[in-house]
This record gives structure tokens, C-alpha cells and sequence, in this order.
């Protein structure tokens, strides 16, 4: 089966780790891959090394014609069956690229909550226009329905997005030595960007931190994540509540990191505080690397742990609950190898690289 996928850029976020773990297994599902990037990124060197095709392209404008026509000679000159985007700009040009070539399937990949009101439309018109739509959760797919207003859900369908195991093993390197923090120290951390729209919430952790530090002088907590540009006061309001509360010495940000299986193998716990989400990567990342899990009661985040089941969780907003939570987590190590082991067994079956590729051939095969 011979896939193009289509991403605006390869800045490390959701979407983009979650098309590199793709890449790097598609051989083992019998996909011919080629990926095409309309804008460059961290990722860059990841992709290239992948095991799969990588073309760089620039997309200029909105709407750029030009572009359009370059994605269709890849497509004819490759004799592409099946184009995936990520967004609606990806399947607006997917859509022009293809139209006209009976052959070719077109599929969208919906990450999360729409921004805007202009990209809202662009979903509401795009959709109808592919073979299938996938939302990446069941509360994702009723936002779509009952907010953005997409009609037409014949082709809709949920497939969960999945990490892969083997990019979550660790190497040995210790975040802790290059923190110059002692083994024995408890480790606590988020990896999420800091973003310009209000979803990530790593301002209610920081608020959070202070009574836990208080009950674990040896506790610390560390945020790995790039900040998103425009998103440079939430991270400077971050800050400023532990340089006030006097934690600046515990709280340690790591910007934009690679080595994110390396940091989960030292964690004590993982906090995923967020205000609206699709399906994030990184808790399927958490869950998968044995790591107990708290997060923020959001629908996504009760969908991935199943109400509770496979992590804690906090009301949205709420650092004394978080405080409490935390708290109590850390004072428990046998109720954090438990909950770690069952939700990494529930990971494993639902939310794996594996597990993500075996749904996503079945749709590409069902639209042949």
C-alpha cells in the first residue's frame, strides 16, 4: 500500500510524534510511506532517518496552487493510493492535489479542538471532500458534531493516536545527574509545550507544588516542553509563582527535549494539567513507560483513563485538589506500582504505536 502523509510542519508536538512513530514502523504494516513536509522543524533529522521517504516543500500562502500542483506530481510520479493530512490546510491542498484521480483515497486526521473561527469553517468544508475523517477520541468526534459543526459524520471514525515502546526506552542517561539532583530525589514532570491558547494548564502545577514540596522537601518537578511562540507570559507567570513561593530551586525547565524516554524512566509521577485536549501523545507515552499517572478531569483525559481507572485525577484548574493528589501519590509507592502496571497493560492493548497502525490499515484497506 503506497501512503503519502502530509504535515505543515515537524516541530516536535502531538501530531508530528505521533506521524514519526508511524515512519519508523510503517515497513512492519506493508506501507510504501513517503512523508511530505510544507515547513521544516526540530524533527527534521528524525524524519530523514526514519526509514521512509522524506520531502521538504514550502508552502507559501493559505492557499497555495502552487504547492497543490507539486503534492500531485509526488502523488502520480509514486503512484500514491492512499493521502493523509493533519489539518484542514493539509486536506484542503491534499483535496486539490487529488481531485480528479479517481484512484487516490484522501483521509484527515482531526488532533484536537478547533482553533478559530476561520479554521472551523475550513474543517466544515474540507471534510465532506474526504474518503474518511478520523477523530483521535469519542469526545473528540461529539465536539466535531455538536461545536465545529461538521456535518456529514458517514465517514467519520475514532482511531486513538498510539506511541511506540521501543522510541520510550530509555538510554541510560539520567536527567537527574544533569539536574545535579541525587538518585534518591522524587521526580515529578509534564512533558507538554507551553502554548499561546489556553489548553496546557502548567500554571495550575506550579500553583499546586508549594504544598508538596512543603510534605516532600525532597520532591522535585520538572516541565519539558518548548514554548509555543506567543506563549512566552504563561511561562513567565509560571515562574513567577515559584520564584514567590520559593520553590524556583525545585521546579526545573527543560525547553523542547528529545530524550523524553529517559525522563519518563526517572518520573515518580506524571502530571498531564490541561484544559482541552484531543487525545494527547504524551499520556499514551506516560501510560506506556510504566509511569503513575494524574490528570486534569477533562473528557479526553477520564476517556484515556477510563474514569479514573488508570491514573488520578483532579478537577481542571484546581491546585488543592492537584496538591492532595500528588501527595497522597508520592506517599504511596505500592499504589503507584499498581496503578503504573494496569495502565500499561490497558496502554499496550489501546493506546500503542501497534494498536494505532492495526486500525489505520484497516481503514486504508476498507477504502480500496
Amino acid at each position: 500500500m503506497k501512503i503519502l502523509h502530509l504535515l505543515d510542519s515537524v516541530n516536535r508536538g502531538g501530531a508530528e510524534t505521533q506521524v514519526l512513530d508511524i515512519c519508523r514502523n510503517a515497513s512492519r504494516y506493508g506501507l510504501e510511506m513517503t512523508l511530505v513536509a510544507a515547513g521544516g522543524g526540530t524533527l527534521e533529522n528524525d524524519f530523514r532517518e526514519s526509514g521512509v521517504e522524506y520531502i521538504r516543500l514550502d508552502r507559501k500562502l493559505p492557499v497555495d496552487i502552487y504547492f497543490a500542483s507539486q503534492l500531485r506530481r509526488i502523488v502520480k510520479e509514486r503512484q500514491i493510493e492512499i493521502v493523509h493530512g493533519y489539518q484542514a490546510v493539509d486536506g484542503l491542498h491534499l483535496y486539490l492535489a487529488t481531485r480528479g484521480l479517481k484512484s487516490v483515497k484522501r483521509v484527515l486526521s482531526f488532533q484536537g479542538f478547533i482553533p478559530g473561527r476561520k479554521n472551523r469553517i475550513a474543517a466544515r468544508l474540507i471534510a465532506p471532500r474526504m474518503h474518511a475523517n478520523i477523530s483521535v477520541s469519542e469526545t473528540l468526534l461529539t465536539y466535531l458534531k455538536a461545536e465545529a459543526r461538521i456535518n456529514n459524520f458517514d465517514n467519520f471514525h475514532t482511531i486513538y493516536n498510539g506511541a511506540d515502546p521501543a522510541r520510550l526506552a530509555p538510554t541510560g542517561y539520567s536527567i537527574k545527574a544533569e539536574l545535579g539532583l541525587s538518585s534518591s530525589t522524587m521526580l515529578g514532570g509534564m512533558v507538554a509545550n507551553f502554548t499561546a491558547d489556553p489548553t496546557k494548564d502548567q500554571l495550575t502545577i506550579c500553583r499546586a507544588l508549594p504544598a508538596v514540596i512543603k510534605r516532600f522537601p525532597n520532591f522535585h518537578f520538572v516541565f519539558a516542553g518548548r514554548v509555543a511562540e506567543g506563549a512566552e507570559g504563561t511561562m513567565a507567570d509560571c515562574l513567577d509563582v515559584c520564584i514567590e513561593n520559593g520553590i524556583a530551586d525545585h521546579v526545573h525547565f527543560l525547553g523542547g527535549r528529545s530524550d523524553v524516554g529517559d525522563i519518563l524512566s526517572e518520573l515518580d509521577a506524571f502530571v498531564f494539567s490541561s484544559r482541552q485536549e484531543g487525545f494527547p501523545v504524551a499520556v499514551s507515552e506516560a501510560m506506556l513507560a510504566n509511569v503513575p499517572l494524574i490528570v486534569s478531569d477533562i473528557e479526553p483525559l477520564l476517556e484515556a483513563t477510563r474514569n479514573g481507572e488508570f491514573g488520578e485525577v483532579f478537577p481542571v484548574g484546581d491546585h488543592e485538589g492537584l496538591s492532595e493528589k500528588l501527595t497522597s501519590l508520592l506517599a504511596n509507592p505500592e499504589k503507584r506500582r499498581d496503578m503504573s502496571a494496569r495502565a500499561k497493560a490497558y496502554a499496550l492493548d489501546h493506546f500503542s504505536i501497534d494498536s494505532h497502525l492495526n486500525d489505520l490499515v484497516k481503514l486504508n484497506r476498507s477504502l480500496e
